[in-house]
């Protein structure tokens, strides 16, 4: 999960279907604009290019019982069908952090290491422990058939992304002169590239290693030391 910044201004649609007895808070301009704001990544799990968008409420609306929340442009977010089936879970409700008010790069940290993924929380806050552990389980749960499958695939995918990621970290330190490699890890490394949390904590962690980076992924507002 990385932070993300949205157009202020609502979708035409919003308000007209806030009117109607069943109204249509996933209009085509409300999709099309959270697929470019989002960066076409599920904000869970950070899966790009996504075949199975829906709009997800961070808040949940309860079906319409909390009808400002259904169609509050705040309030939609851009998700993977497998990750908001998880945060379905009536735990998450109203626990899962905002990640257009907060980085999520300040609490949380993610991993990936010998095939699986670890989120962890900076702090004790219930809403980042919780948060971590959704994503945690949109990568690692495993209590059906289908979850096995759709968290392996996300694994799968990540793993694939990691691995071009460290074989251009190694070229770009063999070869520091070669511009092609800094421009591939500048992609790499922005926000709006495929599991782009993974990728900065990364670099972040080993900064020794790639102190020309950091402004890369370090902001003004200095992360926690680790």
């Amino acid at each position: 999960m990385v932070k993300i910044t949205k157009n202020p201004g609502p979708p035409a649609s919003l308000a007209a279907e806030a009117l109607k007895a069943n109204g249509d808070y996933a209009g085509e301009d409300v999709v099309l604009q959270l697929r470019q704001d989002f960066h076409d990544k599920c904000y869970l799990c950070e899966l790009k290019d996504l075949s199975d968008p829906e709009v997800e409420h961070l808040r949940p609306h309860y079906n319409r019982k909390r009808k400002e929340l259904a169609f509050d442009w705040n309030n939609l977010f851009y998700s993977c069908r497998h990750c908001n089936s998880i945060k379905k879970n009536p735990k998450y409700d109203d626990k899962v952090i905002d990640c257009c008010l907060t980085d999520p790069e300040l609490v949380l940290e993610h991993t990936f290491e010998n095939g699986h993924v670890k989120i962890l929380s900076r702090s004790k806050c219930e809403s980042e422990v919780l948060t971590a552990e959704l994503i945690q389980n949109c990568f690692e749960l495993t209590n059906t058939g289908i979850r096995v499958v759709a968290c392996q695939y996300r694994v799968d995918q990540l793993s694939k992304t990691m691995g071009t990621f460290y074989r251009t970290l190694y070229r770009y330190k063999a070869f520091p002169d070669q511009v092609r490699y800094r421009r591939s890890l500048e992609a790499m490394l922005d926000r709006s590239s495929p599991f782009a949390a993974f990728k900065r904590e990364y670099v972040r962690s080993h900064l020794s290693d790639y102190t020309e980076l950091k402004e890369l992924v370090i902001d003004s507002d200095p992360l926690p030391e680790q």
